[in-house]
């Protein structure tokens, strides 16, 4: 009996619309077996050849756990990459924050072999799966963890973020991105990486980077009009949590473009996001680009 009730043809087996009553006769990994069957179809549905590249939904710790906004958001910032930065299939591009490959795999349909992607990230389990899907089939995509302190994503880092310094020789990269990476950083810490973008950048090479901008959204928070309150107030920035300030991180937008300016990295545009409850956005965050002077 225990063959047969495995053998349940899956494709018409959806535990979600049965009732809770029978729910409760199927067997665990039977309701197992067809999540995961499930899971995997709409995969394919989604992302086609490059399904077996994207992991499952309780790893995506870079983002909203869904495949339907993991292959959206890819999309929505291969399409900035395009059209705000100029992006081309040969660059040579830092991802710092890589994540688990959510803004990667639009990439590897897009750089041709000529191109060079490294992907930096403080969690293991990012560089670990990207180094397993994404390297194999793309050899020309490495990832590598950096062992940096973070308290919130990275607590037993050995390194302080704003000591550190890239894995990278000078002016190594002609595009830079870093994605909700200063969202979660104190003010050295930024002031160190942005030091850093600066010095692997070629001359004439540009960085994109997200942040959360105060300015008038300051008074968006206070109507209420923001997902975030960014209520405490600490030395030089804002946070959600004076606990664990590293949660989320807003800073005002003259002390970010007045570090900028005394790098040399020239300002050449800033997208503001929907984050604060602004409306016609390109994306979530704030978007600096900037070029190497």
């Amino acid at each position: 009996m225990g063959n047969k009730q495995e053998s349940v043809n899956l494709p018409y087996f959806n535990v979600e619309r049965i009732p809770t009553s029978v729910k409760r006769l199927v067997p665990n990994r039977i309701k197992a077996r067809a999540r995961n069957y499930l899971a995997e179809r709409q995969k394919r549905r989604l992302f086609g050849d490059l399904a077996p590249l994207v992991p499952p939904v309780d790893l995506m710790f870079d983002g909203p756990q869904s495949l339907e906004e993991f292959k959206a958001n890819g999309e929505e910032f291969l399409q900035i990459y395009e059209e705000l930065c100029g992006l081309q299939p040969d660059e040579k591009m830092l991802d710092v924050g890589c994540g688990i490959g959510r803004k990667v795999l639009p990439l590897t349909r897009y750089f041709s072999k000529r191109a060079s992607y490294r992907g930096i990230d403080i969690t293991k389990t990012g560089i670990d799966w990207c180094r397993e899907k994404i390297t194999p089939r793309f050899p020309n995509f490495t990832f590598q963890q950096i062992d940096v302190y973070n308290r919130h994503y990275n607590a037993q880092g050995k390194h302080k973020a704003s000591e550190y310094v890239f894995p990278f020789e000078n002016g190594s990269f002609s595009f830079v991105m870093a994605g909700s990476v200063f969202t979660h950083m104190l003010p050295d810490d930024v002031q160190n990486y942005l030091g850093e973008i600066y010095r692997v950048l070629t001359n004439g090479g540009r960085c994109l980077i997200t942040y959360f901008l105060l300015n008038e959204s300051l008074e968006l928070i206070a109507r209420g009009k923001s997902t975030l309150d960014f209520k405490y107030a600490l030395d030089g920035y804002r946070t959600i949590s004076a606990d664990v300030p590293e949660a989320a991180i807003a800073f005002d937008e003259s002390w970010i473009r007045d570090r900028y300016e005394k790098l040399g990295l020239k300002i050449s545009r800033v997208d503001y996001g929907s984050w604060c409850g602004r409306k016609n956005n390109l994306s979530y965050q704030d978007l600096v680009l900037a070029t190497k002077m």
